[in-house]
């Protein structure tokens, strides 16, 4: 069984065959392991793309800047807006599909732009496996190329690899778009994308690293981490969290007690981005009385 530092070696060694690469850069570990590999193996023939929307918070496009900085890559922005379709906005089981879809295809705009041969993203071996993932249908069907799947490399080896790097992002947390705090079958306006972003600086400020701020139509429901949940119950972090989120635009603000769980607002077995319907206010607890 080859080691993590032969599946690195041999991406470099596919990549290096090609004239040129794009990668779908979200700043996250998988799409800087495989920008880092790019950049090693076709250097300035390499170019890092991310793509700003109102789903992509903006304390993410900041840290992608940061990182493709970091690695040495030539990187580029475009802008596209997902409520432009109908189909994202509805927020139906295949919003991420849609969203995957327009996000990839800008890249493929930007490398026949730039020229460049091939467009790569940060699907890894561990994602085939996880569930419901339509946003891996637009991969296929667009023929993006996945090297870190082409060389069976899993999630916890993408973060070796990153760890072999240096890179800033190695133990940096998933982070799914924001649209993926707005539960399935509740449509997605700019106004909600907003207050959940403004509503997670908060967080963010306050030193929190794992959590979601989950939008149920005007509900602010906050999670934390159970290793964090702790100082989340700080009587100082209770009041700025309340002014906060109202400030915001959020009618009631509450903190979920059993912490941070990826998918909490879709059935079991699903991915935190790709969440299912599930309305939380439908079931019945029990009242006391």
């Amino acid at each position: 069984m080859p080691t993590v530092e032969e599946k690195a070696q041999a991406v470099r060694d596919d990549l290096a065959e090609r004239e040129s690469v794009l990668v779908a850069f979200s700043g996250g570990v998988d799409s800087s392991v495989v920008a880092a590999l790019a950049a090693d193996a076709l250097g300035e023939n390499a170019v890092a793309c991310t793509a700003k929307s109102e789903t992509l918070p903006d304390a993410e496009l900041s840290d992608a800047v940061s990182v493709a900085e970091e690695i040495g890559i030539c990187h580029e922005i475009v802008e596209f807006s997902e409520l432009d379709s109908p189909d994202f906005v509805k927020n139906d089981e295949d919003r991420c599909y849609h969203c995957r879809t327009m996000r990839l295809g800008k890249m493929f705009d930007k490398a026949r732009e730039l020229d460049i041969e091939l467009v790569c993203d940060g699907t890894n071996a561990s994602d085939l496996g996880e569930g419901h993932r339509p946003g891996l249908r637009a991969v296929e069907e667009l023929n993006a190329y996945s090297p870190l799947v082409a060389q069976g490399i899993t999630k916890a080896e993408v973060r070796e690899i990153a760890e072999l790097y240096n890179l800033s992002v190695a133990d940096k947390p998933a982070m799914a778009c924001l649209s993926s705090r707005i539960p399935t079958g509740l449509e997605v306006t700019e106004e909600r994308l907003t207050r959940v972003d403004k509503a997670e600086q908060l967080l963010r400020t306050w030193g929190f690293s794992q959590f979601r701020v989950r939008d149920h139509d005007g509900l602010a429901r906050i999670e934390i981490d159970e290793q964090e949940l702790e100082r989340a119950l700080d009587v100082d972090f209770i009041r700025a969290a309340r002014d906060h989120l109202k400030n915001v635009g959020f009618d009631h603000v509450t903190l979920d007690l059993f912490g941070y769980r990826t998918g909490s607002v879709s059935p079991a077995g699903q991915q935190e981005d790709e969440p299912l319907v599930e309305n939380v206010f439908d079931t019945e607890y029990p009242t006391g009385q």
